[in-house]
């Protein structure tokens, strides 16, 4: 089984070899592209801790119904608000002799909201402040037009790699050959993300409006050299 699996292996390589087996340069380009975010998605949490399970539960939904009618009235749209299903949990005292006491439950919901206009954000915030949501989980700020963004990436990292292929066979008084190879593989930006806050903690996210966001690509890229 090693024989064959050596064999292979050497198979493969001498396919390889054979396929460049000329004068040749491989280079990777790179390209970025900075744009000012504009949408935003974000999301609150609220929880609630009563003696009763029934009033725990009344209690959150109501702060997220309120929370949801605030927003629309504000100008958002039913389909950007989403709201997860409740969370309820019994609360205990655990004293140092005996057995648990169950003091009370806590409920909590999540609440996610698109942004469709980001100078929106802080009135959307202040709508969940008023409502009595407890938490900022998190703010991602986007782009809406990112696959264009993304083109102009591309386009960067493509000329990039040929900058440099010219630059490398001139260094080497040769002449850049065409293209024999290139290997692509689409990038997945992340979106920026702010750190979550409580409520009370929210004027530090106002800096928001000061960011920006990188959208990055590359190529791998084969010249032949003359």
């Amino acid at each position: 089984m090693r024989l064959m699996i050596l064999s292979l292996m050497m198979f493969c390589l001498h396919g390889y070899a054979a396929e460049v087996n000329f004068p040749h340069i491989s280079v990777t380009g790179f390209g970025e592209v900075t744009v000012v975010p504009d949408r935003a998605v974000f999301s609150v949490q609220v929880e609630q801790s009563t003696l009763n399970a029934e009033q725990a539960k009344e209690s959150v939904d109501t702060v997220v119904r309120q929370f949801s009618e605030q927003l629309q009235a504000l100008g958002a749209k039913a389909e950007q608000i989403s709201s997860s299903n409740l969370s309820l949990a019994p609360q205990y005292h655990y004293p140092d002799e005996g057995k648990p006491e169950l003091v009370g439950y806590r409920a909590s919901r999540r609440v996610t909201v698109s942004v469709e206009q980001l100078d929106k954000l802080n009135e959307f915030l202040d709508a969940a402040l008023e409502s009595g949501i407890n938490r900022i989980d998190r703010i991602t700020l986007q782009v809406k037009d990112h696959q264009r963004y993304q083109a102009q990436a591309r386009d960067k990292a493509i000329q990039d790699a040929s900058t440099k292929a010219l630059s490398i066979a001139k260094g080497f008084k040769r002449t850049l050959g065409p293209v024999w190879q290139v290997d692509y593989h689409s990038q997945q930006d992340k979106p920026m993300m702010m750190r979550a806050v409580s409520m009370n903690e929210k004027e530090g996210l106002q800096d928001y409006q000061d960011k920006t966001i990188v959208i990055s690509d590359s190529v791998d890229v084969l010249y032949r050299l003359n």
